[in-house]
């Protein structure tokens, strides 16, 4: 994994109007620490090399989160990341593994506080703020072995290659962690500015350390980590003490809200905003206002949404390649929505779709109907669609592609022009305009045709995170460069609600769902549900986990939230569905079908990722999550 990390740092490039090009340096192999802290050019290079260690978020060939739950399902079943959904991987052969690499990069980190005081001609400003960013990366990759594998070894210190194998270190009850986590991101966000901006953009902040700090307690509060008897009563340490305290604490819930708060009220006070600017981009489609807000807002670099951000290239085999309508050498049709996905946006009601009373019943989703006037402005007027597309929020406009629906995409000529590709049949363009009306069907221009990968398994595509201003031309292209958001205010909103749902603050909860949801164009929580049913504790879980599997759609998010919620045993243990992408006519393509692929959750034991067999024969006090 170091060598596939390296090409990523490798390949950061500066991203529209800010810049990571801290993250083109990469961490020497050989270093000597009088060689790394000579002088001040060479402790900023190290510096920014304890990030390198990053997991990159929107890695699509190999990212353990990014497109591995159930909302989307790919034709790129042979790269690395699809082995997740079939469950294939073990102690032996964890597929993608971020365990040695997280504490490679906490090595570095204390090597570099140990160091960064003695470096001659740096300034006590700089020196604070390294070892500030230090302590925020030292608690930022403890979260994130923390989330993937439960109780941790927890290094307070730098790591001694002398130490002797009985002496070393073992797991760490879970509590403990997140006790440790939490005050390390605290001594880190004392020491940070609330904003960076520049060649700066992406270090750590102080508001990146609030809103991390809240997530992981959030994490820590929900089902999987707060009394889970059923899984993890018998996860304990070589010596015998409790790992997981497995008896329910409701005030983790309030720990949770109290810290979301914190960086809600601080992060507002920054200046910082949800996104909902209509001017950006060089294609005026999507006309539509809200759906224009929404396709942009993780598109625009820097915008004051976006708290943190990881500013690494996608690169060409990236999510915007592998989400556009087929053209040959340049684009792959392949990252297709689910209809579990898609079933869980809301009708422009602000409603499941299986609970408004005005949307069509379930026995009628995919009916085959006209597109009228009303609806000239999501779909093509005069051809056919399903009913299931027709009457949806907003969000399922801007980010999902369907039958004879809009792909909003330049052409290989500039301002629209009819792309040569003869491929990209009914391309629509005027007046800066340009869109695609996309055709799944067998024979369609986004139907699978003769191949064999580079289509859409489930007869959808996504939109999320495509630029819509991308020049789709026959030779490869790199995709717009933006900065991917690892923390923005929505998700900052939506994780209060939750606490507050769960200590039992509906109205708190209510007031933050209907900031997202007012921007994405949607009623309130209050009007939508009016004479549907009560909004009680039980429903109001219901709203709000719902509202983040939409709002925060292919944002790295379902992975760990169908786990923390201990709801993935029945989403990831079952086939994707779509529709009969085989059809060359309508009528049969509207008939809802399994996708072949494979998909297998094991519980308990694919709850928590499997630490390196390796390392557990190395390290006599090292015990395996349960079940590896």
């Amino acid at each position: 994994m170091k060598s596939i990390y390296k090409l990523l740092v490798l390949g950061s490039i500066l991203c529209g109007q800010v810049s990571c090009d801290y993250l083109d340096i990469v961490p020497d192999e050989r270093p000597t620490e009088e060689d790394a802290f000579r002088d001040v050019l060479a402790a900023d290079r190290y510096m920014y090399s304890c990030y390198s260690f990053m997991p990159a978020p929107n890695y699509a060939q190999g990212a353990l989160d990014f497109m591995t739950g159930d909302e989307v399902v790919t034709a790129f079943e042979h790269e690395t990341f699809a082995n997740f959904p079939k469950g294939n991987y073990t102690a032996s052969n964890p597929i993608i593994s971020y365990w040695n690499t997280l504490f490679s990069g906490l090595r570095q980190c204390y090597i570099m506080k140990n160091n960064v005081a003695s470096v001659p001609g740096l300034t006590q400003a700089k020196i604070a703020d390294y070892n500030a960013q230090a302590d925020f990366l030292i608690a930022y990759y403890h979260f994130l072995l923390l989330r993937s594998y439960g109780p941790i070894i927890l290094i307070k210190e730098e790591p001694k290659f002398d130490t002797k194998p009985e002496d070393f270190l073992g797991r760490t009850n879970f509590d403990e962690c997140v006790a440790f986590i939490s005050e390390k991101f605290e001594e880190a966000a004392a020491g940070l500015p609330a904003k960076r901006t520049g060649a700066e953009y992406g270090l750590a902040t102080s508001l990146a350390a609030k809103s991390i700090k809240a997530r992981m307690l959030m994490y820590a509060a929900s089902p999987l980590f707060n009394g889970n008897k059923e899984y993890y009563t018998n996860l304990v340490g070589k010596d015998g003490s409790s790992l997981m305290n497995t008896v329910y604490d409701p005030n983790k819930w309030v720990k949770a809200k109290e810290a979301y708060k914190e960086a809600i009220t601080q992060a507002e006070g920054a200046g910082f905003k949800l996104y909902t600017n209509v001017a950006f981009g060089e294609n005026l489609e999507p006309r539509d206002p809200v759906q224009r807000t929404l396709r942009f807002n993780i598109i625009e670099p820097g915008n004051d949404e976006i708290i943190w951000a990881d500013c690494r290239s996608e690169g060409t085999y990236g999510l915007q390649n592998k989400s556009i309508p087929f053209s040959s050498s340049s684009a792959w049709n392949g990252v297709a929505p689910t209809l579990t996905m898609l079933e869980r946006f809301y009708t422009k009601n602000g409603l499941p779709i299986a609970e408004d009373p005005e949307f069509v019943g379930k026995g009628d989703w995919f009916n085959v109907v006209t597109v009228s006037d009303e609806n000239a402005n999501i779909a093509d007027k005069g051809s056919k669609t399903m009913e299931f597309n027709l009457n949806r929020e907003p969000r399922y406009y801007a980010w999902v592609a369907f039958q004879n629906g809009f792909y909003e995409i330049l052409s290989a000529s500039s301002n629209g022009a009819y792309d040569a590709d003869a491929s990209y049949q009914k391309y629509l363009a005027d007046d800066g305009g340009a869109k695609l009306v996309t055709n799944f069907t067998k024979n369609g221009n986004c139907g699978r045709q003769g191949r064999n990968n580079n289509y859409a398994p489930t007869g959808f595509l996504n939109k999320k995170g495509v630029d819509p201003g991308y020049q789709v031309q026959k030779a490869l292209q790199g995709p717009r460069k933006y900065p991917w958001p690892v923390a923005r205010l929505a998700e900052l909103y939506l994780g209060y609600a939750e606490c507050c749902v769960e200590t039992g603050d509906l109205e708190q909860a209510k007031e933050y769902l209907n900031r997202v949801r007012t921007r994405a164009g949607i009623p309130t929580v209050e009007a939508a549900w009016s004479g549907v049913a009560a909004l009680d504790q039980t429903k109001m879980r219901q709203v709000v986990r719902q509202e983040r599997q939409i709002e925060l759609y292919l944002e790295n998010h379902n992975f760990w939230d169908m786990r923390r919620w201990l709801l993935a045993e029945k989403y990831f243990n079952v086939k994707a569905r779509g529709m009969n992408i085989e059809a060359t006519d309508l009528l049969q393509f509207a008939q809802e079908k399994e996708v072949v692929f494979v998909r297998e959750f094991t519980a308990p034991t694919q709850y928590l990722m499997p630490i390196p067999i390796g390392d557990i024969n190395r390290n006599e006090n090292l015990v395996q999550n349960p079940g590896y």
